[in-house]
């Protein structure tokens, strides 16, 4: 699978210090990717994602803001399907668990290296990339064992010599058909009138000259 250039990618950065938020703007710009905007609030953050669509978001995990990094990155990841990588300055287990149970497609701890931040961007869009075509093939899949379930209820019959297809494609008799692929059983009433008749043949009614019963 091959990536699109740099070039191509729009990202969204989320940073409530002005000037950290400048430099990695900066460093992403010659590292060829678009910035759309830079946000200083989760609730910015959220708004700025719903309006623009970035292919991502780097999101920084302590923010100044009454709504958290992780907690916008929650409505983001899970409401808008954009992945987003955090960038933090906290290397405590703490900080890291809580951003680890908002999903992230990335982790990438400050002060960082151009390259650094380059690999876990396009680890973190690869990864979003597989998880898109994946839920795009489970959807396929479960909508042609629909149409496959819908298909075996129905029973091709020709409307002028009624004939029936089989799942071979051979077109054949209902009775041969039934043969090969029917069980057997009878209704409550036929199921009536065979053990009649059954009770008739055995035992025959003497008032009408009938034989003994066969032995």
């Amino acid at each position: 699978m091959t990536t699109p250039p740099a070039a191509t990618l729009r990202l969204l950065i989320v940073e409530d210090e002005a000037i950290v938020a400048a430099d990695i703007e900066d460093r992403l710009g010659k590292l060829g990717y678009k910035i759309d905007a830079i946000a200083d609030t989760g609730e910015e953050a959220i708004a700025l994602a719903t309006r623009l669509k970035p292919d991502l978001v780097l999101m920084d995990v302590m923010l100044k803001s009454a709504m958290r990094g992780t907690d916008a990155a929650v409505r983001i990841g899970g409401e808008l399907k954009i992945p987003v990588v955090y960038l933090t300055a906290n290397a405590d287990d703490q900080t890291f668990f809580a951003a680890l149970d908002s999903s992230p497609f990335g982790y990438v701890l400050k002060p960082f290296q151009d390259r650094e931040l380059q690999i876990a961007i396009e680890i973190a869009l690869y990864k979003h990339r597989l998880d898109r075509e994946r839920d795009a093939l489970i959807l396929e899949l479960q909508e042609a064992l629909a149409n496959i379930r819908k298909l075996q209820t129905l029973l091709p019959i020709c409307a002028w010599c009624k004939r029936v297809r089989d799942d071979k494609g051979y077109w054949q008799e209902v009775q041969s058909y039934l043969d090969g692929h029917a069980t057997h059983s009878a209704c409550p009433d036929c199921a009536a009138k065979l053990l009649e008749e059954a009770h008739q043949l055995h035992f025959p009614d003497p008032s009408v000259g009938g034989s003994e019963p066969a032995k």
